[in-house]
């Protein structure tokens, strides 16, 4: 609107100095609201740096005690736990993940040792990392994932995760039924107290591919039979809303950037905290731009947290937890 030759409205005024900018900002990060993803491998003596995701390892239990020191160190609210086992103790029934003296079991006892009561110690409940075939579940004899036989194995990995101090499992395979399978198998035995997280809708996406590599993945063929289409908005949606239904405690959108869409959606649908992942491939991108100097790194790493958060995200798995803590701490 304008009167004469002066608009009336003036929406710049609140941009003009940054404690302005920072006074009226609609969206804020703390790192209460940052879980850092951790990989814990059992053949190591030292940590070892993964290639696709520069400034992210593959821990020993010992490196492992440290990062998890830090993380508390610096406020973030959680660590999220994969094991990585060695390629000869997979199996076809990925009986690693059962193991209470397996790789992932292992850690979680370490990790909530070091942690105590400073932050959440999270688990990811999946058997891809302890499978030879490297799929999320058993396989049938014609080699597709048989959906209830492998919801037999997530109730044994529920439990062996919870016995090991797990306070939150992290249900990432995209089996029908897994979450209200999981959360009966826990009540029965004494477990009513852990919390369950869906990955609800979990995308078959081309931006898992560094994370393989963290993984040590030996997939052969692909997860498209249980993972979402990335053309499909409304199935996600609905997927959410079955795990609510089924008892989840919290609900994921996985990945992040390439599906604020549906981060939007959950968000306004469900009466549970949303959760997103910013996956290996977002951060990798992000990494190798900055590396040639077609970026600012910094920048770039607050904006797509803070798009992710906007879109409606209250928490989110980040690989640079730690480091943007520290940014925003001033440290």
């Amino acid at each position: 609107m304008n009167s004469g030759s002066f608009p009336e409205v003036r929406p710049r005024r609140l941009r003009s100095t940054p404690a302005m900018r920072r006074l009226v900002a609609e969206t804020r990060i703390d790192p209460a609201q940052l879980v850092l993803p951790l990989f814990v491998r059992d053949d190591i003596v030292e940590p070892a740096p993964l290639q696709s995701m520069p400034g992210v390892v593959q821990h020993t239990f010992d490196s492992l005690r440290a990062a998890v020191a830090e993380a508390a160190e610096v406020g973030l609210g959680g660590v999220m736990l994969f094991g990585v086992p060695a390629d000869s103790a997979k199996d076809a029934q990925g009986s690693g993940a059962t193991d209470p003296d397996g790789v992932l079991n292992a850690a979680t006892r370490v990790a909530v040792a070091e942690a105590g009561d400073a932050l959440v110690v999270q688990t990811d409940l999946c058997l891809d990392e302890f499978t030879d075939h490297g799929h999320c579940g058993v396989l049938a004899p014609d080699g597709s994932v048989d959906n209830d036989a492998t919801l037999e194995r997530y109730r044994d990995m529920a439990l062996e995760q919870a016995r090991a101090g797990s306070q939150l499992l992290c249900l990432s395979g995209m089996m029908d039924g897994q979450v209200v399978d999981v959360r009966a198998a826990l009540d029965t035995d004494g477990f009513d107290d852990v919390v369950l997280l869906a990955y609800a809708a979990k995308y078959a996406s081309a931006f898992y591919g560094p994370f393989r590599e963290a993984v040590g993945s030996t997939l052969r063929g692909d997860r498209k039979t249980y993972q979402l289409d990335p053309a499909n908005r409304r199935e996600g949606l609905r997927e959410a809303l079955l795990d609510v239904q089924e008892g989840a405690d919290v609900v994921m959108v996985k990945p992040a950037m390439s599906y604020l869409d549906l981060v939007a959606d959950v968000a306004a649908a469900v009466p549970v905290p949303v959760w997103a992942y910013q996956v290996s491939g977002e951060y990798a991108m992000v990494e190798a731009a900055a590396a040639n100097g077609w970026i600012d790194r910094e920048r770039a790493i607050l904006e797509t947290l803070t798009s992710i958060r906007r879109a409606g995200a209250d928490v989110v798995l980040t690989y640079w937890a730690v480091e943007v803590a520290r940014t925003l701490k001033g440290l």
